[in-house]
């Protein structure tokens, strides 16, 4: 329902300045509502502005004040007054007219004083298209559902439809009694809503012309006068949904199909219904599916409003509210609805809605936009009708706001979390489309396509036949016939025989104009022998090989760009994918061109990532060529089965200009028999040199849906690291066969993104610093331009555009390293650059540690016994040292270690856990000052104890790099109060060297000195307690 008031005039205004001038604006106040005039000069203004706002409780008061603008100063009251909306509502024709109201002072004291009059009109629109102007209030207020609209909502079906017929108010002999006793008496709603249907009903009229003060919502009085009335509204006719449908569809001018908005795609789904059918199933008055919905996502008080034409019958529009259940953060809140057709002709359907939800914190600052298109979808095998539904949002801040930011997160993650529970709804009511009911329309989408047959001839009279070419013609025509009826003259000057030089600067002229016009024709020539040399290009080639394969067809362009003054161009397109192309034949002078024509590319081991699409205007040759479009298809955010018939709008400056759009048919599966996954494993397995295990349906699903991945993606591997921008975000990084990506969800705060391989233009290792925890940083850098969608995880981007991500504090660094490298190697390295990188991985492998079997390289080391003894404690109490608790920070104090920090232990496998350890030796232990990066692991044996192993990497001392050492702890229990301790090093070495016995003579002693003392300090600890 929403109350219009329209501010005419005010006089006699009181002084508020001392110099005698005022600047006079109204401020209109209803609820949470707030508009104000423009400011006029004068103590008689005249403003003629007009207002809408929504009314939500008719227990509420509209407040008008006048105020006096100080540019300096607080702003002054002149006047104001208060008009509850109940003494709208009660009047039969729901208006109150245009009348002069007298002002009252805000100060109760002044309560008798004149302030001057305002001249008001104020009425109730009931119609849901507003036809009022509202200059501010429009672009300020968002739209809100009114409460006459009709109610589906359960708690509202309670009111009794008895009511209705009786009246709402008594008849008394006083119409003042009346007035007043319907002013204390606090009617109910339902009692309200009653009243709209008794028109008929004996209701007594109020005096229309009144002088209201500010205290007038207690006592209610009422100055009787006399009102014109100058606007009475007829309601709006009502008519069924088929009949808004079939008008609507009658008035279609052809209007094309909105584009998807720019906050993101919420579902885009096929469903094996017919587009007309989806359409009424999700907008229907009549349909079940709003109410499903409510129920599920814990909607209450749904209030749907009736269709109703608007502009003639070119569009229609309907009202909603509800009562969004509460959150962990946020109450119930009120939210409203505008639902507006932008396009409805039977087979394609486009509906806007715009939502607010005032109530909320900051809700008045922001809007939010949806946009759900309906469009037949590609035609299936077994002949049912498909519809493809899209349907994307945005959010427009009318109100600059310095939580931006946050509120733009938050609703992003509302709103797929909404619309993830409306897509499971409607999978449930219609049937979606699968994969496998496309998989045999290949075939049938392909075979209706056939080239354009093309006369040499033909094409080329079109191409040559220009200006240019007849001119020369003509010019060529007069020479000859000037030399068959002029007679040769003698040889003269500079001439000898066969040479016969111009004689006149006439002649010289001539020669240079026929010289340069035969050049050009000569070379239209010779760009069209060459384009045609290329007839059908690499259509029709058939694909070799099991694997990966990619089928591209492409039907037709639209509205090409033209370059510099040529009126038509001459196209064709260039598909890139891994590194190979395919290029389409060339079409002259056509700036729609048809080409039908299937390119296939040879079978993939790896699927692909991205299609480049590049349209070119041929001017020969093929290396001088200017691009007119481009576009980059991604196969990991698009389905599919959406690019089986696909308009693709082009980028470029040209291309946008020109609007240009190709007409593509994209398919993509795997010929290869077998598993598809085991198979690419068992490939990395080699490249790795570790075993990689097989993710269950479960866990890859989920990863699927965590990075709005195609089903075919699949996931590989998985750490636990940081990401590093101005502060460390631990959280985890998933490695699959075409993406890396990291995830973190820190105080329900998600951050996430993925990046391609491809677009990875280096990674390298940076040695381990303090605040990395003791381990390695990777470093990744991608090429210009790319992985924009992924900026916000970026460390830093340097001057040529260039994107650089920081992951570091891996608990298990060498195998996420070597995951890392191998499948960046496989997807995005020619194969000259991987046969360098393998001559280079041969040189280095023994220096490298191995990660295969139960531990790091432990394979590889001899393993000699340093310690063997009895403790008088338990297990449990010996594994505090590795807690990261007291004992253990005590312990490494006590031995002269600084900046010791450690990772908290992660499981890797069933009962095996690892954690990573970084700390520094005072001076005093060593001159060095080394620095230590452990990683440790621990497993429980078979009886009762503990086996930790610990490969340490000393940083800082000399040929520091040419070894690990490695230390292995047995620990078991031999009473409640004992403990039996074996401890067995030994010494890994990456590089040799004539002083190995001495440094392990080193080790040995150091180590055996640092284990006495730190098991008598446990013993000395659990005696104290």
């Amino acid at each position: 329902m929403k109350l219009v008031v329209r501010v005419i005039e005010a006089k006699n205004l009181a002084l508020t300045d001392t110099n005698g001038l005022s600047d006079l604006y109204v401020r209109i106040q209803l609820g949470k509502q707030k508009f104000k005039t423009k400011v006029m000069k004068s103590l008689n203004p005249m403003w003629d502005e007009q207002f809408t706002f929504w009314v939500d409780d008719l227990k509420d008061s509209l407040v008008v004040s006048v105020m006096d603008e100080d540019k300096f100063f607080n702003y002054d009251y002149v006047g104001r007054l208060k008009v509850p909306i109940a003494l709208v509502f009660e009047e039969d024709i729901k208006s109150l007219g245009s009348a002069w109201y007298s002002l009252k002072s805000k100060n109760k004291k002044c309560k008798n004083k004149q302030f001057g009059e305002i001249h008001l009109s104020i009425f109730i629109s009931q119609s849901n298209g507003s036809g009022e102007s509202n200059d501010i209030g429009d672009q300020l207020v968002p739209p809100r559902k009114c409460p006459d609209a009709i109610t589906n909502s359960p708690s509202m079906s309670s009111v009794s439809f008895s009511n209705l017929s009786s009246p709402v108010r008594e008849d008394t002999a006083s119409s003042s009694s009346k007035e007043e006793k319907s002013c204390m008496h606090q009617k109910s709603f339902a009692g309200r809503i009653a009243q709209i249907f008794n028109k008929g009903t004996d209701v007594a009229s109020m005096s229309p012309s009144r002088s209201i003060d500010s205290d007038q919502s207690e006592t209610c009085k009422v100055e009787v006068g006399e009102i014109k009335i100058e606007e009475d509204q007829a309601p709006p006719i009502i008519e069924t949904f088929e009949e808004t449908m079939k008008k609507i569809q009658s008035a279609e001018q052809g209007s094309e199909i909105p584009s998807n908005l720019s906050g993101g795609v919420l579902i885009d789904q096929l469903y094996i219904v017919a587009p007309r059918d989806l359409n009424a199933l999700l907008f229907s008055p009549d349909s079940n599916f709003p109410k499903a919905l409510a129920d599920l996502q814990g909607t209450t008080e749904l209030q749907v409003g009736p269709w109703k034409l608007e502009n003639g019958v070119e569009t229609s529009k309907r009202s909603l509210s509800y009562l969004k259940a509460p959150t962990k953060l946020i109450k119930a809140v009120k939210g409203y609805e505008d639902q507006t057709y932008l396009k409805a002709d039977g087979k394609n359907f486009a509906v806007f809605a715009c939502v607010s939800t005032p109530d909320v914190m900051y809700g008045s600052t922001f809007k939010v936009e949806l946009l759900y298109v309906i469009t037949p979808g590609p035609e299936l095998p077994s002949g049912e009708q498909c519809s493809r539904l899209v349907i994307s949002w945005r959010m427009i801040f009318v109100q600059s706001t310095m939580m931006k930011g946050m509120i733009e997160s938050g609703a992003r993650q509302g709103m797929r979390e909404s619309f993830d529970q409306y897509a499971i709804l409607l999978c449930q009511t219609v049937k979606a489309v699968v994969s496998k009911d496309l998989g045999s329309s290949k075939e049938q989408a392909l075979a209706t396509l056939r080239p354009e047959p093309q006369s040499d001839w033909r094409l080329a009279l079109q191409y040559l036949a220009n200006f240019k070419v007849f001119l020369t013609f003509l010019m060529v025509m007069s020479v000859f016939v000037h030399m068959w009826l002029a007679s040769p003259s003698g040889i003269q000057g500079l001439e000898f025989f066969w040479l016969d030089l111009p004689d006149s600067i006439g002649e010289l002229v001539v020669c240079v104009i026929l010289v340069l016009q035969g050049e050009k024709v000569v070379g239209l020539i010779s760009r069209f022998m060459q384009a045609r040399a290329r007839k059908g290009s690499d259509h029709g080639i058939k694909a070799q090989g099991e694997g990966w394969m990619l089928t591209v067809a492409i039907i037709e362009g639209s509205n090409l760009a033209t370059l510099d003054s040529k009126t038509f161009c001459d196209p064709y397109v260039v598909f890139t994918c891994n590194g190979k192309t395919r290029t389409s034949s060339v079409k002259f002078k056509k700036s729609n061109p048809l080409w039908n024509e299937i390119f296939e590319f040879d079978a993939m081991d790896d699927p692909p990532s991205v299609l480049d699409v590049d349209v070119y205007d041929f001017d020969g040759p093929f290396d001088d060529v200017t691009a007119l479009g481009h576009v980059e298809i991604n196969f990991l955010k698009t389905n599919i089965s959406d690019l089986a018939d696909i308009w693709v709008s082009l980028e470029g400056k040209w291309a946008q200009a020109s609007q240009s759009k190709l007409h593509l048919r994209i398919f993509l599966n795997n010929t290869r028999r077998g598993d598809v996954v085991k198979h690419y494993i068992s490939k990395m397995e080699k490249e790795v040199g570790k075993k990689i295990n097989l993710r269950s349906p479960q866990t890859n699903s989920a990863f699927q849906k965590l990075f709005g991945l195609p089903p075919e993606e699949f996931l590989i591997n998985d750490f636990t690291c940081h990401l590093k921008r101005k502060m460390p975000l631990q959280g985890r990084l998933f490695v699959s066969a075409r993406i890396i990506g990291f995830h973190a969800n820190l105080f329900g705060h998600k951050t996430k993104f993925f990046l391609l391989w491809e677009d990875i233009e280096d990674i390298q290792i940076i040695p381990p610093t303090f605040s990395s925890m003791g381990s390695p940083i990777i470093v990744v850098t991608l090429w210009p331009g790319r992985g924009v969608d992924a900026r916000h995880g970026a460390k830093t981007q340097d001057e040529d555009g260039r994107l650089k991500f920081r992951f570091q504090s891996f608990v298990s660094f060498n195998v996420a390293n070597r995951t890392i490298m191998a499948l960046w190697k496989a997807r995005s390295l020619s194969p000259e650059q991987k046969v360098q990188l393998v001559e280079e991985d041969s040189e280095t492998k023994s220096l490298r540690s191995d990660e295969s079997g139960s531990f790091i390289g432990l394979g590889d080391v001899s393993m000699s016994e340093v310690h063997s003894g009895a403790l008088s404690v338990p297990a449990s109490f010996l594994m505090e040292l590795f807690s990261g608790g007291e004992l253990d920070r005590m312990f490494m104090e006590k031995s002269g270690c600084v900046n010791y920090s450690y990772t908290p232990w992660v499981s890797e496998n069933s009962g095996v856990y690892e954690r990573a350890v970084y700390y520094k030796f005072e001076k005093r232990i060593s001159r060095y000052r080394v620095e230590v990066t452990s990683t440790q692991q621990k497993s429980i044996l078979e009886g009762k104890g503990w086996l930790l192993q610990e490969v340490m990497n000393f940083h800082g001392v000399p040929l520091g790099d040419f070894f690990n050492l490695h230390i292995r702890y047995q620990i078991e229990d031999l009473t409640p109060k004992a403990c039996k301790v074996q401890v067995l090093f030994g010494t890994e070495w990456l590089k040799s060297t004539k002083h190995q016995k001495r440094i392990t003579k080193n080790i040995l002693k150091n180590l055996q000195e640092r284990l006495k003392l730190t098991f008598s300090l446990v013993e000395k600890e659990f005696l104290a307690k």
